[in-house]
C-alpha cells in the first residue's frame, strides 16, 4: 500500500532511572548493541517503514543524541529535535511540537523495538478511523504485566497505565498511529501531563482507541532485566525454519505418516543442503505438523526416535545437526495455535531464541508452510519438483 503516514515522533526525553548507572552519564537511547545505539536501530526501522521525517523529543542529556544522529542525512532522512525540560512528561513534549505535527503521525517509545507489520498497523488505523491505533503485544507468555483489555474487533475496552484492573490481557508497546486532534484532549494548563495517562482513557470512553495485536515479542532497554534478551535479539544470527515431510524426507501418501525410524527416507540433496547452510552460519530449526500423534498412529517416543535417526544420519554424513525441533501434535480440528498454516511454532522459537522473524527464512513444500511463514513475517521458499531444498539452499547462500 502507499504509505499514508509520513512522519514519526520518538519520545526520548526521560531520565532512564532504571538503567542506572549507565544513565548517570548517557541518555538511555544511546545504550549500544553491536556498537550501535538503540535509537539508531529505531531510526533505521522508521526508514524501513517508508517514513522520511522524524521528530525526536528530547530532555535528559539531549546533546549526545543530537550529535550522534545529526540531521538524519546519513540515513536518507530528515531528523528534527525538540528539547524541553527534563521534568516534562510525554504530553508536555507533544504539545510543544503541535505545530510541527502531521494530521496523523507515528508515535514511538525510545526504549521498545518490535519488528511490526507497519502496513497492517496503518491499514487498521484507517479502517477503524481510530483517534489512536496502538500496537499491543498479546503477552501470552506473561513476558510483562498487562495494561489493556481488547475486544475481538480490536477496540480497546480498558487502558490501565497502573496495570491494576483485573482481567487485563495485552500490553501497549508504542508504535501508535495518532490523529493530531487528540492533543485537544490534553489540558495544557494542568502542569506536567502524561499523554497516555490523560488521553488514552478518554479515547477508550469515546470508542476511538484501537489496538493492532502482535505475537512477536518486543525487546526493550527499559530496565536491566531486559538487556540480555535484547542483546540476543540484535545479534541477528541467521536462522532458517525447515519443514520436514516433503522438504527433508520423502512425504508419505496422504493421511499416512512416518511411523518408525526406518520410514524416514531422505530426499536427494537434502543432507548436502543442510551441510551447506550450516557451513555458512545458519541456525536450522525444524517445524513440523505431526497429527499422527493425536490420531494414535505414533507416540511421542516414536517421533523422538525418528528424529534421533535423522540427526544421527546428519552427524555421520555431514558432521552437523539441526539445531532445534518443534512439532505440533494436534489434529486439524483441535484449533490449536501451533498447527501450520498458523505460525505458533515459529513464535515459540522466536521467543526461545530471541529471533527477529522478519529476518528469518522458512522453507517448506506445502502451501500451509508458506502461509505460516508469511503470517510470521518470514521470507519464504517453496520446495517443488523443479526446486529442491539443495537448489534453494544454493540460492540463499549466493544471496548472502
Amino acid at each position: 500500500m502507499t504509505n499514508k503516514i509520513k512522519q514519526a515522533v520518538i519520545l526520548a526525553g526521560g531520565l532512564g532511572t532504571r538503567l542506572r548507572p549507565f544513565t548517570n552519564e548517557h541518555p538511555k537511547p544511546m545504550y549500544r548493541f553491536n556498537n550501535k545505539p538503540f535509537i539508531e536501530y529505531l531510526v533505521e526501522q522508521v526508514k524501513s517503514f517508508g517514513i522520511k521525517k522524524i521528530v525526536i523529543l528530547l530532555g535528559y542529556k539531549a546533546q549526545e543524541i543530537q550529535d550522534y544522529l545529526g540531521d538524519g542525512s546519513r540515513y536518507g532522512l530528515t531528523i528534527e529535535y525538540s528539547v524541553t525540560p527534563v521534568e516534562y512528561e510525554t504530553g508536555n513534549r507533544l504539545l510543544e511540537i503541535r505545530d510541527l505535527l502531521d494530521d496523523r503521525f507515528l508515535l514511538m517509545y525510545c526504549d521498545n523495538y518490535c519488528p511490526i507489520d507497519f502496513d497492517k498497523l496503518v491499514r487498521d488505523a484507517y479502517k477503524n478511523d481510530a483517534a489512536i491505533q496502538i500496537t499491543a503485544y498479546t503477552n501470552r507468555d506473561n513476558y510483562t504485566k498487562d495494561n489493556l483489555l481488547i475486544a475481538t474487533d480490536g477496540k480497546v475496552e480498558v487502558y490501565d497505565k497502573k496495570r491494576e484492573t483485573l482481567g487485563l490481557k495485552g500490553v501497549d508497546i508504542g508504535y501508535a498511529i495518532i490523529k493530531k486532534e487528540t492533543l485537544d484532549l490534553l489540558d495544557s494548563n494542568s502542569g506536567i501531563v502524561n499523554f497516555e495517562k490523560e488521553v488514552y482513557p478518554q479515547c477508550v470512553a469515546q470508542g476511538e482507541l484501537f489496538a493492532t495485536s502482535v505475537e512477536h515479542r518486543y525487546y526493550s532497554i527499559g530496565s536491566w532485566n531486559r538487556i540480555e534478551l535484547t542483546e540476543q535479539f540484535f545479534s541477528e544470527r541467521k536462522t532458517i525454519f525447515l519443514d520436514r515431510d516433503g522438504t527433508l524426507n520423502v512425504r508419505p501418501p496422504k493421511a499416512c505418516y512416518v511411523e518408525r525410524p526406518e520410514g524416514f527416507v531422505w530426499l536427494p540433496g537434502a543432507k548436502e543442503a543442510i551441510q551447506k547452510l550450516k557451513e555458512n552460519g545458519y541456525r536450522l530449526i525444524l517445524v513440523s505438523n505431526q497429527p499422527g500423534i493425536a490420531r494414535g498412529n505414533l507416540s511421542v517416543d516414536t517421533l523422538n526416535a525418528i528424529h534421533d535417526k535423522m540427526q544421527a544420519d546428519l552427524r555421520q554424513e555431514t558432521g552437523y545437526e539441526i539445531d532445534a525441533m518443534y512439532y505440533c501434535p494436534h489434529n486439524w480440528d483441535e484449533e490449536c495455535e501451533c498447527r501450520k498454516p498458523k505460525p505458533g511454532m515459529l513464535y515459540e522459537a522466536q521467543k526461545e531464541y530471541s529471533l527477529n522473524l522478519r529476518k528469518c527464512i522458512l522453507i517448506g513444500d506445502d502451501e500451509r508452510d508458506i502461509q505460516a511463514g508469511k503470517a510470521a513475517g518470514c521470507k519464504c521458499y517453496q520446495v517443488k519438483d523443479d526446486s529442491s531444498l539443495l537448489d534453494i539452499a544454493n540460492k540463499i547462500i549466493q544471496g548472502d
